[in-house]
């Protein structure tokens, strides 16, 4: 009996997708829960599994757009008992070989040794030919190229600079870092100290956290904060939920399970819906300064950067400190640039003082 495999929904707006990735050979035995193909969609990717165990007949090859419900393969599931034990009797035979084998006697101290002869390297790999390779954008990365265009079109993007001294905070960090580590199991980063001053920052300039609906204003009493991520598939952008009710120490545990779903491929597609402001950290690339783009219908996106020692003047004397520019590009539409300026310097004022977020 052939059982179908078929392309399963992913979510409700999604259509179809490109199977990027076949994890198993056409003719293999598989087993229920073995993974079988990668699915590329314009949102997320999804890995499908085996619900059926079986010999497995591939239909559709690497590469190809397919729709939503469509079959790519099948698994003869009668071939099962049979591939099993062709299995096992390959396994048993290659213990066999391996007892079998004698410990080889090993060259008495006064022999000396053959000299090793050096095995050539492996030829670097060729290049391909022509002066350009040409391939189709995945749904994703589609979506994305939309998705930017489409914010540069339909909002006033502005951006509005600060900087901030960071010697405050990684002096914190060194400080409670082994006690945190210890108490909590996991590492205490950047991120939370930003996430926390950005959601002090919103409940402080409510503006910027609203956006436009048709010709009505919506303004958000809730802090799900999106952190753009560069992942093999593209920039994702994951929504830590209700982010007012965590500490640092909960806003690094989901941190930490975001970065894993992202590195196993397996950030969802609720891991990436709503959000009312985002945070995109391009100084982890070593980015200097940037002007971020909206991620619709936000309002507003805040670029971190990549800390710098740089002299400022402290005191009226000259100091080196770890400095970070800071940059805000919102919708003008919603958020006037003093409201705007406002939110930076309420940032840089948290982050500069943050042993209160640290408490709180």
């Amino acid at each position: 009996m052939s059982v179908a495999v078929i392309v399963p929904a992913v979510g409700e707006s999604i259509t179809s997708g490109v199977l990027s990735a076949w994890h198993k050979k056409d003719g293999d035995h598989v087993s229920v829960g073995d993974l079988l193909f990668t699915l590329d969609t314009d949102k997320v990717s999804s890995e499908v599994t085996a619900l059926e165990a079986g010999v497995l007949k591939i239909n559709v090859a690497e590469g190809t757009e397919i729709p939503i419900g469509s079959t790519v393969a099948e698994i003869d599931t009668a071939a099962a008992p049979a591939a099993a034990k062709a299995e096992e009797k390959v396994k048993s035979e290659k213990v066999e070989r391996v007892e079998e084998k004698k410990p080889e006697a090993k060259a008495p101290a006064s022999e000396a040794p053959k000299p090793t002869v050096p095995v050539p390297s492996s030829p670097s790999p060729t290049r391909p030919e022509g002066r350009v390779t040409r391939r189709k954008l995945t749904p994703l990365r589609r979506k994305i190229a939309l998705q930017l265009v489409n914010a540069q079109q339909t909002a006033a993007i502005l951006t509005t600079f600060n900087e901030v001294d960071m010697s405050a905070v990684m002096n914190l960090r060194k400080e409670v870092q082994e006690g945190f580590q210890a108490k909590y199991g996991v590492k205490l980063g950047f991120m939370s100290f930003f996430i926390k001053a950005v959601v002090e920052a919103l409940q402080a300039i409510p503006q910027i956290n609203a956006q436009l609906e048709g010709d009505e204003l919506i303004e958000n009493h809730y802090y799900d904060i999106g952190v753009a991520v560069g992942t093999e598939k593209g920039l994702m952008v994951p929504v830590l939920r209700d982010c007012e009710k965590l500490s640092l120490a909960g806003l690094e545990k989901e941190l930490l399970g975001f970065a894993v779903k992202a590195r196993e491929g397996k950030i969802g597609l609720s891991d990436l819906q709503g959000g009312c402001f985002t945070i995109s950290n391009g100084g982890v690339y070593g980015s200097l300064l940037s002007t971020p783009i909206l991620n619709p219908p936000q309002s507003g996106i805040l670029g971190m950067h990549k800390i710098q020692e740089r002299p400022v003047a402290i005191n009226g004397k000259v100091e080196i400190r770890p400095m970070m520019y800071l940059a805000l590009s919102y919708d003008h539409r919603v958020v006037d640039g003093k409201e705007a300026v406002t939110f930076l310097i309420k940032i840089k004022e948290a982050l500069e003082n943050p042993v209160r977020l640290f408490l709180d």
